[in-house]
Formats: structure tokens, sequence, C-alpha cells
């Protein structure tokens, strides 16, 4: 490291830093995650890929109207969670192959930061409510994934800086947390030792929830995370910052979970998308940081790249809890206050695009659901917005379709999120006033609409917040004592995101009430929040199936889409921990707990909610007691290490990867077929079919393969002509490390709506020209032997929620060559570029419906043949041919930056980086 710009100076202590100070003053008016990059771009300062143009641009940001440029970001470690991080792996383990064939050493290809994939996104929910659970769920997990498994230790032997925490450990976001994340880093090179800020990519989009300690970093798809990985520095559009002021403090009653809820809602409908937000004033400094990191965890649920809480005393209390030395806590003060990045600041103190103002006493217990994170429903009103969501009148004394079912109406369709506007309410056997008088009381029932068939402490928003974790366990021991228990039908369990939480639960002797009411510990990973829930009970199921029952799931995640959490149960809701339990007590979602009771306790007398919630006090009390840095250091002493099971699994000890042919978990990825030099000439994007036509709101969900799939599926059919037994199918997720399966999977989910086959769900498309319905796998596999181009149609925020690198991977195998969208969620789009997939945009207030676009077109796209004259977001021209003629429209190119451009020319990220290597080994 050298003086860039006259910056580096060193700390009284000794150590050695690159000084904001010399910057200048308006340095100080700067939005803390601004500064940060700033130090970066000062610290790899070299001329050439961090030029002085980048840190005068970041200096000089305008808060109202930010430049249109990217900054170049070097990263100082990558985060991995396993389900995206084997296909990374995988991906890196072909780029050394295709080095090896060009004459490069395989250790060229090698991570230049630090990587740890954390295991925790593999575990499923085979056995739940009995004391061998997680044991049992263990046992299976190693049975089903021994062969990634031994991949990713394969993987650790082979690269020098790409460290894996083993299965059991924890939660991805929360190991990070509590023992990977360093807020400073303190590195010894060139025989001096140099600090600066902690800053990281990680590929689940929930990496924001280290913004809660003051580090910043957010997610990426794994593509973007190779390139930051090896070396390259990653493109950041100099963002709009908003600061988010809070003020005041939580009611008795509120949880954080309550405030996340609150607090997505307000940014996803302020449209903070792609924007920074900073968390700002007195309301800060009275969450506790496990409340902020709650905050943080969401922010791609609200839409922004990150959450940002700033580092100050609390950060440092939350450091020294989770065992983190001394002496190191004082260099990290030290540090951070030299660089004027400690602290909460204050109103006027920074400059920000724009202000935005929440009170937290006003924030009330709340839910979120049935399908979307941001859509929240006052706790009080969960029984009333579910009737609405359930019946409709079609006639007096009758009903008609649910907003759940998927016979609804065209007109429910067209805004499923907004049934309020609608619907009318029909009263149904249940009161809703506001009296105090109590209904009927609830009894062991059988299935109905409404029931809860699962009740799930999991995911990593909540799991790990002592606050709330205490309270389920307050709640629960309280609930016991009362008498009341959960109805047999509801499927509950507890996975946590760290092995301390189970240490503090039972040092408090709450462990014992959890596992009364059936919430046992299954696992230390996401489990319920990504799907992974496992079975319900055969005859569950069938009476599901056999009333067409609108079934519901209650868990403290931070995902509730479609599909998502279980094939059969179409409405889904978060809420904090204590209210899982609550919710499972009652049996049913149509509760309204201000005038409904739970139960009844021992003398027959009813059991309301608030007869049990636990109160602050006793909360606090209870943390004080038992939650110590002693935990931590023992549970992260040996975390690299693992159970007996990981550490006798066969270790690979080659620099090269010996892919097995009739392998149906790892095979050798395709994207370096025929790589040559220097990329080859722009494809003509002629004559090219639509794939399918979507509307609004398309997730990663419904475009990624994710969950569990069936016999009859293209995967399915193609495991079982494999060998591979229905038993072993596995999830999506543990098969990303084959292409085959995973491009079958790709816009197969069941609920997908493909308006080219309307009124029908799932991966269905018509084959044209002939119109012949088929599934979109079928259709691909018949347009690629034409060489016929794939185009896809869509609405507003297409590729909404999880950073799915396997959303653009299986687009590309499918042969999409271009998508056009009314708006791109962030990641998707660069997702897509990364994968050599062009993304367009329609013109505000257009879209392929206001076009009369039908599916039956051709369509062709002037102006990539002059790519050397290509800019950022230019006009392009779309050709649309019919039977009347051809027709054009203008759309406007989302390559956002000139870097993107270039990706693109080369084909995605891959290319190019491996062009880079090249480039670099031939000087």
């Amino acid at each position: 490291m050298h003086d860039h710009l006259g910056s580096l100076k060193q700390l009284p202590s000794g150590e050695y830093y690159y000084s904001l100070k010399t910057l200048g003053d308006k340095v100080q008016r700067l939005p803390l995650t601004l500064r940060i990059m700033l130090e970066s771009l000062l610290r790899h300062y070299d001329g050439v890929k961090i030029q002085e143009k980048d840190i005068e641009s970041l200096i000089n940001w305008n808060a109202k109207h930010p430049e249109d440029r990217d900054i170049p970001l070097m990263v100082s470690r990558v985060i991995l969670q396993d389900l995206t991080g084997v296909p990374l792996l995988a991906d890196l383990a072909a780029m050394r192959d295709a080095a090896v064939q060009l004459g490069l050493n395989p250790s060229s290809i090698e991570p230049k930061v630090p990587v740890h994939l954390v295991v925790d996104h593999s575990v499923q929910v085979d056995s739940a409510k009995t004391s061998s659970a997680f044991a049992t769920n263990i046992q299976k997990e190693f049975q089903r994934n021994q062969e990634r498994y031994t991949f990713l230790k394969w993987g650790q032997e082979a690269f020098k800086t790409f460290q894996v925490v083993p299965p059991g450990v924890g939660i991805v976001h929360q190991v990070n947390l509590e023992t990977l994340a360093t807020c400073v880093v303190r590195e010894e090179k060139e025989g001096k030792v140099f600090l600066y800020p902690d800053t990281l990519v990680g590929t689940d989009s929930h990496t924001t929830m280290i913004n809660g300690i003051g580090v910043l970093g957010w997610g990426v798809g794994g593509i973007e995370a190779e390139s930051a990985m090896l070396g390259l520095p990653m493109p950041v559009q100099l963002p709009e910052v908003v600061g988010f002021y809070l003020t005041g403090k939580l009611k008795e009653e509120v949880t954080s979970t309550d405030l996340t809820l609150t607090v997505t809602e307000y940014l996803r409908k302020a449209h903070v998308v792609g924007k920074f937000i900073e968390f700002f004033g007195e309301g800060v400094k009275s969450l506790s940081v496990a409340d902020r990191a709650t905050i943080a965890n969401m922010a791609p649920e609200y839409g922004a790249t990150v959450g940002f809480f700033p580092c100050d005393d609390k950060t440092l209390d939350y450091l020294r809890m989770t065992g983190r030395e001394e002496s190191y806590i004082q260099t990290v003060k030290n540090y951070l206050t030299a660089q004027h990045l400690f602290g909460v600041p204050e109103k006027g103190d920074i400059d920000y695009t724009e202000v935005m103002e929440l009170d937290l006493h006003s924030i009330i217990p709340s839910v979120a659901g049935p399908k979307r994170p941001q859509d929240r429903i006052p706790l009080n009103q969960i029984k009333k917005i579910f009737q609405k969501l359930i019946l409709l009148p079609i006639s007096k004394g009758g009903y008609g379709k649910s907003l759940l079912h998927a016979s609804a109406s065209k007109a429910i369709e067209e805004d499923p999120f907004s049934p309020l506007h609608h619907c009318l309410y029909q009263e149904r056997i249940y009161k809703e006033d506001d009296s105090s008088s109590y209904q009927e009381i609830p009894t062991k029932r059988a299935l109905e609409h409404g029931s809860i068939v699962i009740a799930a402490i999991t995911s990593c928003t909540n799991t790990s917040n002592p606050s709330v974790m205490i309270a389920a366990g307050l709640l629960a021991k309280k609930a016991v004592q009362k008498g009341l228990s959960v109805p047999f039908y509801v499927k509950t369990s507890l996975a946590p995101g760290s092995r301390v939480v189970t240490d503090y639960l039972d040092q408090s002797g709450l462990s014992s009430s959890l596992d009364q009411l059936g919430f046992q510990l299954v696992a230390y990973g996401c489990t319920t929040c990504i799907g992974n829930s496992g079975p319900l009970p055969l005859e569950i199921e069938e009476e599901i199936v056999a009333k067409d029952l609108i079934v519901a799931s209650v868990l403290s995640g931070n995902r509730n889409f479609e599909a998502r959490i279980h094939s059969s149960v179409k409405a889904n809701f978060l809420m904090s921990p204590p209210l899982v339990v609550a919710f499972a007590l009652a049996g049913r979602v149509d509760i309204n707990f201000s005038v409904d009771p739970l139960g009844v306790d021992k003398e027959g007398l009813p059991i309301f909610l608030k007869d049990i919630w636990p109160s602050k006090e006793e909360i606090e009390k209870v943390i004080q007691q038992v939650i110590k840095p002693d935990l931590f250091r023992k549970r992260y002493r040996d975390h690299f290490t693992g159970s007996l099971e990981w550490e006798e699994m066969e270790a690979l000890t080659s620099s090269l990867y010996p892919w097995s042919e009739i392998s149906t978990y790892i095979q050798k990825p395709p994207f370096f077929r025929g790589f040559t030099k220097e990329p080859a000439p722009l494809e003509t994007l002629k004559g090219m079919r639509p794939l399918a036509l979507f509307k609004d709101s398309i997730t990663t969900d419904h475009i990624s393969p994710a969950g569990a799939f069936s016999k009859d599926s293209a995967a399915g059919t193609y495991l079982l002509s494999k060998g591979v037994k229905v038993g072993d199918f596995n999830s999506y997720g543990s098969r990303r490390g084959n292409h085959h399966v995973m491009v079958r999977g790709t816009f197969a989910n069941i609920y997908l709506k493909n308006q080219l086959v309307e009124g029908k769900e799932g991966g269905f498309t018509k084959l044209m020209p002939e119109g012949k319905e088929c599934s979109i796998f079928e259709a691909s596999e018949v347009y690629q032997k034409r060489g016929t181009p794939l185009i896809i149609l869509a609405g507003r925020d297409y590729g909404m929620g999880s950073s799915r690198d396997w959303a653009a991977k299986g687009s590309k195998l499918l042969g999409v060559k271009v998508v056009i969208a009314e708006s791109f969620e962030r990641i998707h789009r660069s997702n897509l570029i990364g994968m050599g997939i062009l993304p367009l945009q329609f013109k505000e207030g257009e879209s392929w419906s206001s076009h009369g676009i039908l599916g039956h077109e051709l369509f062709s796209l002037e102006g990539l043949e002059a790519f050397d004259q290509l800019l950022p977001h230019q006009e392009m021209i779309l050709n649309i041919t019919e039977e009347r003629g051809v027709r054009s429209i203008a759309v406007t190119l989302r390559l956002d930056n000139k870097v993107e451009i270039e990706y693109y020319r080369h084909g995605g990220i891959l290319n190019y980086v491996l062009r880079d290597i090249l480039h670099e080994a031939s000087k």
C-alpha cells in the first residue's frame, strides 16, 4: 500500500489509515455510506481501475441530483450461503478448466479477497415437534447433500482464501454479525498495520443485515460476487441517499418486528428501489443493535440497496457482548472517530437527497401478508382482512371466489395485492365490532379456511434477536402455565439463527416451555422462510386438497411470496416470534386478539393474548441474566470445524475438480463452451419469439427454481431418467450445481401466470407460430433447435426478491436474449447483464399491453450493430412484425454504465473476468 494523494496518516497507537479529512470539508457533509465508499477509492487508487475523477465525483456528490455515473467499488470480503455458493464454486472450477486449456496455471483463478461460505440453506424440516428433530434433520441433510458438501470441502482445500462454515452452526447473516464482521479491518502489509472499514457483498439479498453494526454491505448475484472475489471493482451507480429520521421510543407491547414491517411498508410505498437508506436521530439511539439489524435485514423487502445504521456506543457494546476483544473494540472506536464515521448523526448534520421521518411511538403490533412482505396488516385487523381475502358475495346468502384461489376472477387477478379495493365484505359467523365482549371459545376444530398448518420461528430476520426470542419463550412459559396447547394440525418448529440462542433459552429455562408447545429445535438454518418447511402430515395435506382450503402459515421470516413456504399453503404471514407462538396456540389466523381468546385456562376461563404477553421489563431481566460474552466465545471457537459428519467427509485435494458425468448434483457449467480469447461479434437480435408475457411483480421466486418439485415436472422426469428415486429428489436449491435440473425448473413455479396462456397457472407457454400449449422448457427446446432467439416481456418490478443468479442463468440456458419490462429490481437486472441477456425498459406509462402485443408477433432490435457507439440508457428501436405489417416502438437500453456495456459485449461477467485474467497473464 502506498500514500495516495497525500492521505496516508498514522494513529497514535501506530496503525496507518487513509484519512478522509485530507479530502476537504465537503466530505463532512457526505452520508456515512458514501464516506465509506470514498475511503475504499482512496485506498485502492492506482490511476487505472480507480482514477482521480472517481474520487472527485464522490467528493462532489450532489445530494439532490446525483451525477449519472458509476463508482468502482472494491470490497474487503465476500460472503456466500450454500445454495448460491455451490454454483458459484462450480463456475470458478469451470473457469480453472478453461484457464488451463488456454495455457494458464489453474491457481491464476483464485479469490483475491477473503470468502466465507456458510452452509445454512440446505436443511429441511423433515422432523418437528419431537426432541429428536434436530438430530433427524441434520442426518437427512447430510444424506441428501453428501456430494454437494464434498464439493464444498474440495473448494476449501483448492482455494486459499475460501473458508466454509459447516452445517449446523447458524444462519449466514447471524454468523456474519456475531463473528465474521469486524467493523474495522486490521491488515498487516509491507511491514505496516493498516486499518480500514469492513465492507462486503454477499450472494444473499439479506446481506444488508450487517448494516445494523455500521458495516457497508449488500446482496448481489453470484455472478457479481465472482467478479468481486477475483479483484475487479464493482460499478456502483452514484446513489440517492435517503435519511430516515427516527424519533421517540417503541411502546410497551411493540416489538422490533412490528417496527420493521412498518418501515418496510413505508419505504416500499416511497419507491426507494436502488437507493441507500441511512437511519439517524434520537430514535436510533433507543434501538438495540439486534433491533437495528432486524430493520437492516429487510432492505430488499423495502427495495433499498442498503438500510444503514452508524456505529456508536451500542455497537461497541454489541461487539463486547459477542465476545470480541476489548483492545480491538477500542481500535474500532479510535479509527472510526478519526474518520468521522462514529456516532449517530443528528438532523442537519448530513446532506441527504431526501429526509423521511417516523415516530417510533406511533408503531403498533402488526403482521404482513398474505403474499408480500410489504403488505402490513395491523394485528387487530388480520381477522377482518383475511375474511375479505377469502370470500366475496355473489348472491344473497352465497359466497364468491377467494382472492387467494387460483380460480379468482379476472378483475381480482389484475390487482391481487389490493383486496380492499376490489371486494365488499359480507359478514360471516364472526362479529367485527370493537366491543369488549369476547367471541366463542375456540376449540380443537377440524381444518377450515384460516387454519394454521405451519407455525415457524425461523429466518435470519428475527431468530437471533434476543428481545423477540426471549419474548417468545416467556409467552410460551405463561401459556403452558395457563394450560394452553397448540392444536394437533399445526406444524411447529424452532430454527434459530445461532447456537447461542439455544444456550440462552436453555439457561433461562424457557426451552422447556417452547418444547411443550411443539417448538422444539429443528435446525440452525433458514428452513421454512426459504421453502424448506418439509412435508405436512399426509392426512392434513389430503384434507386441504379435498376441501380446497385456504390454510395459513405464520413465520418470523422475511419472505412470504406465493408457493414459497409450502405449495399447499396459499396465505403466509410474517410476524414476530412471540406472535408466531400466539397464533399457533389459536390455531387460526382469522382471530382478533383484542376480543377473541386464545383458549381457556384450567378453570375454564378465557385466556387472552394480553394475559400472557411478556413485559419489556421481564424480557430485559432475562437478557441481562443469561446473555454473556462467554456464550459467543465458546460457540465460535470452533465454527470452521463442524460436526463429526462434516469432519469425516472426504476432502479432495486436486487443484482441478474431477467432474463426474453421472453426478446428478454437480455438473460442469456450460458457460465457457466455445470460449475465445477475444469476444465474438454481437449476434443480430432478429426474429425473436416471446417465451412469456408477464404482468407486474414477477419475483425471482417465480423465475428461479426453488423448493421441492414433483416427478411429473421436467426436472423430475430428468432425474428419474438418471435413476434417482422420487424420495431422493431433494430440492431445487440443493441441485443448483446441476444446470440440467435448474434449466428445467426455470419459470416452473406452479403459481406463475404467463399471459400467453391466460387463465392457466404454472410454467406453460404457447409455441409459436403453431399456438400449441406446452411447458416453457419444452418450447425452449424446440425454439433452440429452430435457431429462434427468445424475448420476455414483463410489467413493473420484474425480478423482485432474492438475489438468485439462477433466475438469470436459467433464462440464458432457455435461449432468452432480451427482457423488456416496465421496471426491474436492481439485482436481477444486473444478473441478466451478467449472463449476457439484454435488459430493455418500456417508456414511462407504456407496457406490452398498451402497445397491443398479443404474443404471436416477431421482434427485432435495431442499433446493436453499432455497438462501439452505444451509450448508457440509450433509446433503442424495437420492430414488431405481425400479420398487418411492421411497426416500431422506442424502448430504453438498461445498460446503465459503460462497464455494463462491456460486460454485455463479452457475453457476461464470467467471460469478461476470464479475459481480464488472460490479459494480465499475457503482460
